[in-house]
């Protein structure tokens, strides 16, 4: 996926904006609750929300400035000036050092 990002962003790069966004942690996902992680994984992720946000201010953004770029769902909402990001956890409480990380992020 982010080789086509990357590919797209140059090839219309005056007319759309092509990205990746990328979860920091697991979401709270069907496929998480039955494929990977069950009743843990689901305590241990962010709910889907996070995603929609940092989707929405990314779109706002404009084409220029923001385009062939991968970005992490947790830094992207802190660009926009979101410094609590408790509400999106799964289990109400759930402090940041218990969530899990994504299968493709390797860091908080």
């Amino acid at each position: 996926m982010t080789l086509l990002t990357l590919g797209l962003a140059e090839q219309f790069r005056a007319q759309i904006a092509a990205n990746c966004l990328w979860p920091q942690t697991l979401i709270a996902t069907a496929a998480v609750q039955n494929v990977v992680a069950g009743d843990d994984g689901m305590r241990a992720a962010r709910r889907p929300e996070i995603m929609a946000d940092a989707a929405m201010w990314l779109l706002d953004q404009d084409v220029a400035s923001t385009t062939g770029e991968c970005h992490i769902d947790a830094d992207v909402l802190r660009r926009a000036g979101v410094t609590d990001l408790s509400a999106y956890a799964s289990v109400e409480g759930t402090q940041e050092s218990d969530l899990e990380l994504d299968l493709f992020v390797d860091t908080f």
